[in-house]
């Protein structure tokens, strides 16, 4: 097998496995990318938030109304620009982003298990540049591009 093989094998697996445990939050994988972009960003906008992930702007009214809707995240008015609207994270949306924190943790450690903490760093440091010579933002799953006009929620 090959090392696109094998990347996009173990991707698959880590993806799935991760899904399934952030879905006893009630949350699905591009529903915590957002979230934590959004603590990790205060104050910022939803257009922001579009230049970020390379989405439309329109795609990302649709994924912050979910967010609202399941109390995980508002919106405001910007107090400088009553146009721009900031969007936050909810007293939930931070309770759930601590959970989401709990299971990123818990996933790393069963994804790498059989590695040495020498072995972790440098297969991070060698999936950090064959992801930056693809042109990666990193952080950022590249399937936001693609997904449909909702999010699902995890069930």
């Amino acid at each position: 097998m090959n090392a696109a093989f094998l990347l996009t094998q173990l991707g698959t697996h880590a993806a799935n496995r991760f899904a399934e445990r952030i879905a006893a939050l009630g949350v699905s994988p591009p529903q915590v990318g957002l979230l934590r972009w959004i603590a990790q960003s205060p104050g910022n906008s939803q257009q922001a938030m579009a230049r970020h992930f390379d989405i439309q702007p329109s795609r990302v009214v649709t994924f912050v109304d979910e967010l609202e809707e399941q109390g995980l995240a508002q919106r405001r008015p910007d107090p400088t620009d009553r146009r721009v609207r900031i969007v936050e994270l909810t007293d939930r949306g931070q309770e759930v982003l601590r959970g989401v924190r709990e299971v990123m943790r818990e996933h790393e450690e069963e994804i790498v298990a059989p590695l040495s903490a020498e072995e972790r760093a440098q297969l991070h440091e060698l999936l950090r540049r064959v992801a930056e010579e693809a042109g990666l933002t990193p952080g950022v799953h590249p399937g936001y591009r693609s997904l449909p006009p909702r999010i699902a929620r995890a069930n």
